[in-house]
Formats: C-alpha cells, sequence, structure tokens
C-alpha cells in the first residue's frame, strides 16, 4: 500500500469504530513513509509499534508519536534468544533498544512469546523487567495454517508448550505477581482464561473477530484474523461491515477453535463498553502510571 492507501484505510477503519490500532508484521518499521504513518495513525488512535529489535533506533524519531512500542525479547540468555529467534545478534539489538527507548522517554515494553524452551525463565524475566519499570506484555507460541490473511510462521515442534502443569504454574504466579507490582500488561480475566484452556484443554472464550478486532495484511487487504483469507478490501469496511456477508463471518469466526493467540483471546472476552471498564480497573495502576507519562513533554525541540 502507499503512504495515501495506508491513511485511507485508517479513515476507514475509524469510520467503523476502531479506537486503537497495532502497527506490526513483518516489521513495519522498514517503511520509508513509517514516521508519516505513525504520527497520522497517533491523531486518531491509541497506536502501538512492534518491533524486533533491528529497526527501533533508527526510526527513533518516528517513534515519539507512538503511544506504546513493543520489542520483541524471549529470553534473558543471549544464545537461547538468538536461537530461538533464529538470528544471530538479535538479543544485543533488542535489548538495546529496549534501554535507549526507555532513555529517551518512549513508552516501550518488553513483548515475550512464551514457549517450552523460555517457560521456566518467565517469573524471572518478568520481575527482571518489571523492576526496571518496563513493561511486560506476553504472546503464546502458536503456529499458523494456510490459506491465511498472512503468515507469522511455520509449525516448530520444540517452541509448542508440552509442560501444561508448569504453564498453569505460570499464569498463577503472574496473578499473584500482579498483585504486588506493576507492568505485567494481562488482565487476570485472560490469565485464568489461558490458565483454564492448559488445565483443561477448555476455551472460556467465544472469538470476536469482526466484532472486537480486524486485520489488516500490507495489501490492505482485511479479514476477521490472520488465520482466514481476505474479506474485502479495508476501505471497503464501511460500506460492508453491518452486511450479510460479515455477519455470516462472525458467526464463523466465532465458532473457531484454531488459535490460542492471547492478542484474539485478549479482545474476545473483554467486550465492548463493559470490557473497557474491567480492563481498566484491573490495569487501573498501570494506567494511572503510563498517562502520567504520556502527558509529560516527550523531549524538547530547539
Amino acid at each position: 500500500m502507499s503512504t495515501e492507501e495506508v491513511k485511507a484505510g485508517l479513515d476507514a477503519l475509524m469510520s467503523v469504530g476502531v479506537a486503537e490500532i497495532v502497527l506490526s508484521g513483518g516489521n513495519p518499521l522498514l517503511r520509508e513513509d513509517i514516521g508519516e504513518i505513525i504520527e497520522y495513525a497517533s491523531r486518531r488512535f491509541i497506536t502501538t509499534i512492534y518491533d524486533n529489535g533491528s529497526m527501533a533506533l533508527k526510526k527513533i524519531d518516528s517513534l515519539y508519536d507512538a503511544d506504546f512500542v513493543a520489542i520483541s525479547l524471549d529470553s534473558l540468555d543471549e544464545k537461547k534468544n538468538d536461537y530461538m529467534r533464529g538470528v544471530n545478534g538479535a538479543w544485543k539489538k533488542s535489548t538495546e533498544a529496549i534501554e535507549k527507548l526507555h532513555e529517551a522517554g518512549i513508552s516501550v515494553g518488553v513483548a515475550p512469546t512464551i514457549t517450552q524452551l523460555n517457560l521456566y525463565e518467565m517469573e524471572g524475566f518478568t520481575r527482571y523487567f518489571v523492576e526496571k519499570g518496563l513493561p511486560v506484555w506476553y504472546a503464546v507460541y502458536s503456529h499458523d495454517y494456510e490459506d491465511s490473511l498472512f503468515g507469522i510462521g511455520v509449525r516448530n515442534d520444540e517452541l509448542e508448550i508440552v509442560d501444561n502443569t508448569e504453564m498453569v504454574k505460570l499464569c498463577d504466579t503472574l496473578l499473584r505477581m500482579k498483585k504486588e507490582r506493576n507492568g505485567i500488561f494481562i488482565t487476570d480475566k485472560t490469565l485464568l482464561a489461558v490458565k483454564e484452556l492448559f488445565l483443561t484443554g477448555n476455551r472460556k472464550w467465544r472469538c470476536r473477530a469482526l466484532q472486537n478486532f480486524v486485520m489488516v495484511n500490507h495489501l490492505g487487504e482485511a479479514s476477521g484474523c490472520h488465520l482466514y483469507a481476505p474479506a474485502a478490501q479495508v476501505t471497503e469496511l464501511p460500506e460492508v461491515w453491518n452486511s450479510r456477508k460479515f455477519n455470516a463471518l462472525r458467526a464463523q469466526y466465532s465458532n473457531c477453535q484454531k488459535c490460542r493467540y492471547v492478542c484474539y483471546l485478549f479482545y474476545s472476552i473483554h467486550r465492548g463498553i463493559y470490557g473497557s471498564i474491567e480492563i481498566l480497573q484491573d490495569q487501573l495502576k498501570n494506567a494511572r502510571s503510563l498517562f502520567s507519562e504520556m502527558y509529560e513533554p516527550k523531549r524538547i525541540v530547539a
């Protein structure tokens, strides 16, 4: 998509009631026009940028306009992190980006993906960063399927969580830690749903794709989530959002059992205005801290 096409897509999303935008990838910071896009998005939405650590420092001036920047980091162990990421030097780039963005006053957080390889260190990993004033929010490893809007990766059995007991224990640990300190960006309701999934295999939620969230790829094609083929162009959403076709897709998505992506789970269990109230109540301490930072001047331009 060109810059103007991206802006038109953002306008369309705003017109159907979207309040928050997450720019992820791949890596959105590879775009030469990313600064203009972030500035445009941040005037209309709560805007979060994901980066794997490779581009954040090169595009740091563009990131001041973002509300949040999430840097992928999976382990405090350099070799393990690089092995999981499949890139030598990934740990050094991510840790440097986290430190420098934090020093620059940008609202940066650490975004680990929980897998079998780092499951046992997540408590210590979380404690390390929140004690430094750096929030942590989580993904749980899940592999993709064919015929999707876009692919995130291929199946890796080495990363698949097989120690369900330890995963349940981690959920309980994070629930306890949340009461003790700020900076753990996952709600109790989400943790309890993940715990139930690993404890019993039961999903306590129905997917709310095309209701509470929508995905858009680099071509401007939109779908309820990235695991399904495109349903419309993003600029067409205002015309088709309440259509019979989209209502049928919502019914299809609500019965989907494919994934355990925490972001989709989160937006599915926290629904509508009551869901927003739940999130605010759960994350009130974090929200107070973040808003105090967000409304301070982020930089002085001479």
